[in-house]
């Protein structure tokens, strides 16, 4: 039983360290957890699967010849173009399973400053995202150089590298407007199944659209800006015919509404009780 105040020695101090959690604070604990849970293994181990493994079958199946037209980073985008989901179900999972399982209630005990909390859990999914998805891009990208850079794949510039670096990048996006949509709904099924649709529903959705007169407009903009396609642009291997930095639009539209729901997250997490 702790000794009331007035009964202890002068001079006492506490022995334990008292110290003012920081962000810094919150990212280590988050940090943890990320490397501490199976899902991260299992997701980010299959983006670098797929990636790297459809990736490289396509070099070894490919000749010098086969890049005149196309960059050497398009063997990474096959791989990618399903790799994603694991990008965007590991963003759910950093938060919708600690709802589903209630710890999330001993997390915000230990550090009642909410926002504080899903901030650190946006920078830890974000920095591990982009490495993850940078590394194994860039590995296919280098064997593909390696193996059939010789004269009959003619010319490539660091264009085509930073053009990917900026797939990475809206690879990334999706994963953490993964995370904002599971702080939001707080169910790993649903959530997950929301970000599907995000990828799956706009290309099906807009070739319905372009059947009947009176919306072939919507639909051809729905169909010039979804993931595939802005991923395909990235990649130097554009989708559409469309004048001007396409690759750029389909960034900036992604920020949009990655950060529209970004901040849906932080209101919901601010209002809602646990």
């Amino acid at each position: 039983m702790t000794a009331p105040a007035a009964a202890r020695p002068a001079g006492y101090t506490s022995p334990l360290p008292e110290t003012r959690p920081t962000l810094g604070h919150a990212v280590a604990s988050e940090w943890t957890k990320m490397i501490s849970l199976r899902s991260t293994v299992w997701t980010l181990g299959s983006l670098a699967g797929l990636v790297v493994g459809i990736g490289l079958i396509a070099v070894a199946n490919t000749s010098d010849t086969d890049y005149s037209q196309v960059p050497f980073l398009t063997p990474a985008l096959f791989g990618l173009f399903v790799g994603q989901l694991s990008v965007m179900a590991l963003g759910v999972l950093t938060i919708s399973s600690e709802y589903g399982t209630g710890l999330v209630r001993t997390t915000f005990t230990a550090a009642p400053e909410r926002h504080r909390v899903l901030t650190a859990k946006f920078l830890v999914f974000t920095g591990v995202a982009f490495a993850t998805t940078t590394a194994s891009v860039m590995l296919v990208g280098l064997a593909t150089a390696l193996v059939h850079g010789g004269p009959d794949a003619g010319p490539h510039g660091a264009g085509e590298w930073l053009g990917a670096l900026g797939g990475c990048v809206y690879v990334t996006l999706l994963g953490v407007l993964g995370l904002a949509v599971g702080a939001m709904l707080r169910h790993s099924a649903g959530a997950i199944a929301a970000m599907l649709g995000v990828v799956t529903l706009p290309p099906v959705l807009g070739g319905f659209l372009t059947v009947w007169e009176s919306t072939q407009g919507l639909g051809g903009l729905i169909l010039r800006y979804n993931a595939p396609v802005a991923l395909g642009d990235m990649f130097g291997l554009p989708m559409g015919d469309d004048a001007g930095p396409v690759p750029v639009r389909q960034l900036l539209v992604l920020l949009l509404v990655t950060g529209a729901a970004v901040a849906g997250a932080y209101a919901e997490t601010a209002r809602r009780d646990v």
